[in-house]
Parts: structure tokens; sequence; C-alpha cells
């Protein structure tokens, strides 16, 4: 009875983790041989493995990432040409720290998004709060909240994550208010949060692609030259994979 009204206290007070711990104790022979400073070390820890759990459930369910990519899963084959230390050095996540950038480009089908999403992965195990948005979509977004009103709070949200991804950059044309607005969200950026784009088109075809000579070096200016750049090789991931379930059925 007193060990029920224990656990009900915990749980009204938020302590899950420990309410859980000491909830399975109960059944536990071992339990008994704990020392005081054993036992309450471990509700501890419990409670800390608790909520670093129920965080990284609640930044990844705001992420909206595309792919449930894991930094484990990364293919590293020669013929992509992905250099292992690079990612390494990604995966510490200091460069979203210091609010810097990434850039990855390749073919399509050459696994951009989901190596993008493996480093969101990654952001978020790290407590960085991270948002992915394909770029046409997002641009669509800011059009629509600058005619109903709602701009402002939609470009402080979007200011608040630690780090955007841009997915699909230059996959469609540009509208001069679509240049303002990708103008205005990045330099809300600069030296506040992290950007990742991913993009067919090479680095160097991007200010033809934006359009506007004196927005396109602006732009560029804030992103290019703060940022970490990945060019992805080799055939279609997509087809490669298809290729090895055919193979499985065979």
């Amino acid at each position: 009875m007193l060990m029920q009204q224990t656990l009900d206290k915990l749980h009204s007070i938020r302590q899950h983790g420990m309410a859980n711990w000491l909830d399975t104790q109960r059944s536990n022979t071992s339990f008994q041989e704990l020392s005081h400073e054993e036992f309450v070390s471990l509700m501890v820890d419990a409670e800390i493995e608790d909520r670093e759990k129920r965080r990284l459930t609640r930044l990844l369910k705001g992420a909206k990432l595309k792919y449930d990519a894991w930094p484990e899963n990364i293919d590293y084959r020669a013929n992509r040409q992905l250099d292992r230390q690079v990612v390494t050095n990604l995966l510490t996540c200091d460069w979203i720290e210091k609010s810097l950038n990434t850039i990855i480009t390749g073919s399509t089908g050459s696994g951009k998004t989901w190596l993008a999403c493996a480093l969101a992965q990654q952001a978020a195990r790290k407590g960085y709060s991270v948002l992915y948005k394909r770029l046409s979509r997002l641009l669509e977004e800011l059009e629509i909240a600058y005619g109903d009103g709602s701009l402002h709070k939609l470009r402080t949200r979007l200011a608040k994550v630690q780090l955007l991804i841009l997915d699909d950059w230059a996959l469609a044309p540009l509208s001069a208010r679509g240049r303002h607005e990708l103008l205005e969200l990045i330099d809300d950026r600069v030296r506040q949060g992290s950007i990742l784009i991913t993009s067919q088109l090479p680095i160097d075809k991007w200010h033809d692609y934006i359009g506007e000579p004196t927005v396109a070096d602006a732009i560029l200016d804030r992103i290019v030259h703060n940022s970490h750049k990945i060019e992805l090789k080799g055939e279609s991931m997509r087809k490669t994979h298809s290729l090895l379930e055919e193979t499985k059925h065979v």
C-alpha cells in the first residue's frame, strides 16, 4: 500500500522515470540488497534516461523528418565517395553549435534526403530542435502566411529552430516574392541557427537559379561561405535497393 502511494506521488510530480523504475524493482529479488546510495543513484539515472527518451520523441515528432534515418546505417560504399571522416565530424553536431550550414548535392536518388535526415536524427539525439521542409512547400506556406497576416508568426517559429532542413533546393522556380522570403529566412538564421540544404543542382548553378543578382549574392554569401559541403556520387540508391529486393526473391 505504501509503495503504491509512493508511485502515485512520483507520477503526480511527473517523475515518471523514477516511478516506473521503482515499480519494476518490486519483483526484483536483488532490489533489497541495494545500499541507500545505490538505490538513489539508480533511480535518478532512470529518471534522466526517461526524460532524454521523451525529449527525443518530442523533438523527432516536431521535426517531421521524411525518413526515419539512423546515423548508424549511413552507407559508405566507395562508389558514393562519401568521406567517413567528414560525416563523423558532422555527427558531433559542432557545426550546429556554431550556427554553420551543410550542403548536400548529388543526382536524383543518390541519398541526399536520407543522409540529411540521418544528420537531423543525430542532432535531435543531442537535444537540438530540428525541422524538415521541402523548399517549394515552405515557400508556399510563406506565401499563404503573407496573405492571411500570419507571416511574422511563421518567420518567428522558423527562426527559433536550431537546424532547418531545406530539401529539394532549386527543384521549383523562384518567384520575386519567393526570392525575398528566402533571403529573409536565411538572414534570420545568420549566427542564430543552422541550415541543411539538399539539391540536385550543383552549387555553382545556384546564382543563376535565384535569378536576381543582388539577392542571389546576398543569399549565397550567407549560406555557401559558412557551410560544409558533401557531393554524393554513384548510382541511384533507390535503384540499388530495388535490385537488392528483386535478388532476394529470385
